[in-house]
């Protein structure tokens, strides 16, 4: 049994749909293009905190709670847990929007990143002081 949830308030880092390129025969989408876009939803507080260029450096957990289908509209938030001195951590949440006869919404993933801030060489540098 799926509990039935509302789209978290906060705002959204990602909103995609996969399509079925996206996904096997029989609809279900790839666990790996998911991953890619956590990843790239993940990037997105990351390379603002550290005002420029992140590497992904470990993917702490991942977990897929739900399968995703091909026309579900995948809502992505991205929330920083940690940081270090060049390291950001991101808490990545996923919801689906079935879009059939009724509009259900399940969380579908989560997972927490660390990024790694870089200079023009690709090489770590540290994070800019908060204002």
């Amino acid at each position: 049994m799926t509990d039935l949830l509302q789209l978290p308030s906060k705002p959204c880092a990602l909103r995609v749909m996969p399509q079925p390129s996206d996904a096997n025969i029989h609809g279900d989408v790839f666990g790996g293009w998911i991953m890619a876009q956590v990843d790239i939803a993940g990037s997105i507080p990351a390379s603002r905190r550290a005002n420029g260029r992140v590497a992904t450096i470990a993917v702490n957990s991942f977990l897929f709670k739900q399968p995703v289908f091909v026309g579900d509209l995948l809502s992505f938030y991205a929330d920083i847990v940690k940081t270090g001195n060049t390291s950001v951590t991101v808490s990545v949440e996923v919801y689906a929007q079935r879009l059939r006869l009724s509009q259900e919404v399940v969380k579908v993933t989560e997972a927490i990143l660390t990024y790694v801030a870089t200079d023009s060489d690709r090489r770590p540098r540290a994070l800019p002081a908060l204002d």
